[in-house]
């Protein structure tokens, strides 16, 4: 029967020798070898060439397929909803799945995607016994994080008998995803009590996990881990070490990591140290990595791109970010996308040019999105354009009428120029639409323990050693010339009550808490995290804060890095 072969005209060129099985099949025709185990093989090897069409005439040919045939089969189908049809027929049969059918299975779940699907499998596996097993089980945690099910991977994998590494990488790389990051390094330091042995997926999701949090000395302890391990080698893992510590600010590690393995560096851990550069608007910098990166033949990308229209923007240059817009092409043939098309509206929208962004929003190829019309808002709040800004406000809110920033933005803006009658009416808005303030949030990392403030947070043990030393701070600043930007505060309040709740801000208690006696080394830069935009009035306080406590204060917001020394500030009032 085999002999009947035929290619079909439905199936792509063929792939280079290396990679094609048919001088394989030839040979089994030839010594007339039938035996399903070879017949399994052959359908693996022409899932992996372009000839899909063999591997399903192949499998027909079978007389009696069991399981890791019918796996295969599914195997070759992975991108499709075909594999899904294969496996309902598989059950017909019938034959029953083994972990490796559930693995590829959910994979295809995950990414087609077909949730529903993945929880009949999970129901199904429940039944076969075979949900925590490992392999099984390990499939099922990437597929809850994948399917941004956080909750329920975890639950899964707490289920599991018996971890090994991949159970253990999978959870931590499907918290980091999901932005569990304290869960993940919770789960990190777990499997290294356990005696675990650690992978290079486990070591970069603990470091993706480490540079959302910008938590540097857990960066810096995983790091020695790797080292140690000899994990740090690979280039997945050196890129998870040059983001890691690109996101912690420290560009210097960042730098010296990827100067270490400059020759094996891919295009990807070239843009991962761009993009660390761009994120504090050091243009010069970026520009002089892209140019090392040609010079070594590597091609840039979408996301070299990025990070340099990412740079211009964040330095304030509009002319630079027009042109290399423009190069990336006319030059390299490469087609902006709308995050390339943002930096350039954010450039003219931070220079004050907003009539131009908002043109370059309505003319560009692409229908602009939330980030479009967030990024002018932000614009118009900074160059106190309330109406535009309320234009801009309204737009955002179509996309999701529950975003609290928008509201937020826009109300400071009418705050700003005391019209309070617009103020008011966004209130009521809010309380209408139950939108509630996401409260602000800042943590500091000190002895690898993490400090985390809200607004007006007085739980922290060392509380009222914090107040002082914020009073103090206040005073100190107020002679340097300091004065505080009441037009942040919503309420139609007096201004020493403005005073008060703009001294209250999570930053400022972060940076109070590390200023302390005993709490930071002296002369040690202080990095703080908040989950939102810095406010004017913080950024402005904190530039004389770094003066007069001779510190460096580094801040990273949702937007960006922020650099105050002496007085000033890297991203010089464009945020």
């Amino acid at each position: 029967m085999m002999r009947k072969w035929s290619s079909s005209p439905a199936d792509a060129s063929p792939p280079p020798p290396a990679t094609d099985p048919r001088p394989v099949h030839a040979q089994a025709i030839k010594n007339s070898n039938t035996d399903r185990y070879v017949f399994n093989n052959l359908i693996t090897l022409y899932s992996k060439s372009s000839f899909l069409s063999y591997a399903r005439h192949l499998f027909h040919q079978i007389p009696s397929p069991n399981v890791v045939s019918w796996t295969a089969l599914i195997s070759a189908h992975s991108n499709s909803f075909l594999c899904l049809h294969h496996f309902v027929s598989m059950l017909r049969y019938p034959t029953l799945p083994n972990q490796r059918t559930l693995a590829c299975l959910l994979k295809s779940c995950a990414s087609l995607p077909s949730i529903s699907f993945g929880l009949q499998l999970h129901s199904l596996s429940l039944k076969l016994s075979l949900s925590t097993q490992p392999y099984a089980a390990s499939a099922f945690v990437q597929f809850y994080s994948k399917a941004l099910l956080p909750d329920d991977a975890r639950k899964l994998f707490d289920e599991i008998p018996q971890r090994d590494e991949v159970c253990y990488a999978s959870i931590i790389v499907g918290l980091a995803q999901n932005s569990r990051s304290v869960d993940a390094l919770s789960y990190f330091a777990n499997m290294r009590t356990c005696d675990v042995g650690s992978t290079m997926h486990s070591v970069s999701g603990a470091l993706r996990a480490v540079a959302e949090l910008a938590a540097l000395e857990q960066c810096r302890v995983i790091h020695a881990h790797a080292a140690v391990t000899g994990l740090d080698l690979g280039p997945i893992v050196r890129t998870a070490l040059v983001d890691a510590y690109g996101k912690c600010g420290l560009l210097v590690d960042a730098r010296w990591v990827f100067d270490e393995l400059l020759t094996d560096m891919n295009i990807i851990g070239w843009n991962s140290i761009m993009s660390s550069y761009a994120q504090q608007g050091d243009h010069a910098s970026v520009m002089e990595l892209f140019g090392l990166m040609e010079a070594r033949g590597l091609m840039p990308d979408e996301y070299s791109f990025l990070a340099i229209l990412s740079a211009f923007s964040n330095a304030g240059l509009v002319s630079e970010t027009e042109q290399w817009l423009e190069r990336m092409n006319l030059v390299y043939c490469l087609e902006p996308s709308l995050e390339h098309y943002t930096c350039l509206v954010s450039a003219m929208g931070r220079a004050g040019h907003l009539e131009a962004a908002e043109k370059i929003a309505m003319t560009m190829p692409f229908e602009p999105d939330a980030a479009v019309w967030r990024s002018l808002l932000s614009s118009c709040a900074q160059h106190g354009n309330a109406d535009m800004a309320w234009t801009m406000a309204k737009r955002l809110l179509k996309f999701d009428p529950h975003d609290d920033s928008a509201y937020v933005i826009v109300a400071n803006v009418f705050a700003g120029v005391s019209r309070w009658d617009e103020v008011k009416e966004i209130r009521k808005m809010m309380k209408e639409r139950s939108v509630r303030k996401e409260g602000g949030m800042s943590w500091i990392e000190v002895r690898g323990k993490v400090h985390a403030f809200l607004a007006g947070d007085r739980r922290h043990e060392q509380t009222e050693e914090i107040q002082a030393k914020l009073v103090e701070l206040m005073e100190e600043i107020e002679k340097l010339g300091y004065v505080p930007c009441s037009e942040e505060v919503l309420h139609e309040v007096g201004e020493s009550e403005k005073r008060v709740a703009l001294m209250q801000h999570s930053e400022k208690l972060a940076v109070a808490f590390a200023l302390v006696s005993g709490v930071t080394p002296p002369g040690k830069p202080l990095r703080i995290v908040k989950n939102l935009r810095i406010c004017k009035d913080c950024h402005e306080a904190f530039k004389y804060i770094s003066t007069v406590a001779q510190r460096e204060i580094i801040v990273r917001d949702n937007n960006r890095y922020h650099r105050f020394l002496d007085g000033t500030c890297n991203c010089r009032d464009y945020w």
